[in-house]
């Protein structure tokens, strides 16, 4: 077991990643004081000292998880020059290329902690995902103010449908064991999405008619 000392904030961060690991790697209901000790190499005493039990665990990895992807939008927010479009191509391939290489890290782990039913945790799931939603929400009208995307086109539901094809094209990605390349099956969603969007393609989503 390690001896090593680390200060508070890192000893949480390898706590919080470790329960990022063990919720990829078995699901979220083992993700275990035990399990997480013998994780990170220290002792179940040592997860006492940051966290008071499982839950708080699962709260700071939701945290953890929302602020990674707030982050992609807003790190595409920073390229100056680039079209709505390429920013929003940016944001989805950040969150694949994370998926990647840790596993599902965002969209796995939100579903497998909604699976836990603790009402708690999802609503604290709820509040990122709608903040997410509500930036990709604020990009999508940035894109049709400027012409870029096609001006019928409904921003919230839209926003919407791009979390949920990301969400689903990774829960297909663990259920086939990780088996199929990711990035491909998403390069043939983007170029469906671009088409629906910019009105390249034959479908789209319409604004909602107002009652007469």
């Amino acid at each position: 077991m390690s001896l090593k000392h680390e200060t508070g904030p890192v000893r949480r961060q390898q706590i919080i990643d470790a329960a990022r690991k063990l919720i990829i790697l078995k699901g979220s209901e083992h993700v275990t004081i035990k399990g997480l000790a013998h994780e990170v190499g220290i002792s179940e005493a040592a997860i006492y000292r940051h966290f008071n039990g499982k839950r708080d665990v699962m709260l700071l990895l939701v945290d953890d998880v929302g602020a990674n992807l707030l982050n992609d939008i807003k790190d595409s927010g920073s390229k100056k020059g680039r079209d709505v479009i390429d920013r929003l191509n940016h944001i989805l391939n950040r969150h694949i290329s994370a998926i990647e290489q840790r596993r599902g890290v965002s969209f796995q782990v939100i579903a497998e902690i909604i699976s836990l039913g603790d009402r708690g945790l999802n609503a604290r799931v709820a509040d990122i995902v709608d903040r997410y939603i509500a930036r990709l929400k604020t990009l999508l009208e940035e894109g049709i103010g400027t012409g870029e995307l096609r001006k019928d086109l409904n921003a919230e539901a839209t926003a919407v449908l791009i979390f949920g094809l990301t969400q689903g094209v990774v829960n297909l990605w663990a259920l086939n064991n990780y088996g199929f390349d990711l990035k491909k099956r998403y390069n043939t969603l983007w170029s469906t999405l671009r088409q629906t969007i910019t009105g390249d393609g034959a479908g789209y989503v319409m604004k909602e008619s107002k009652p007469k």
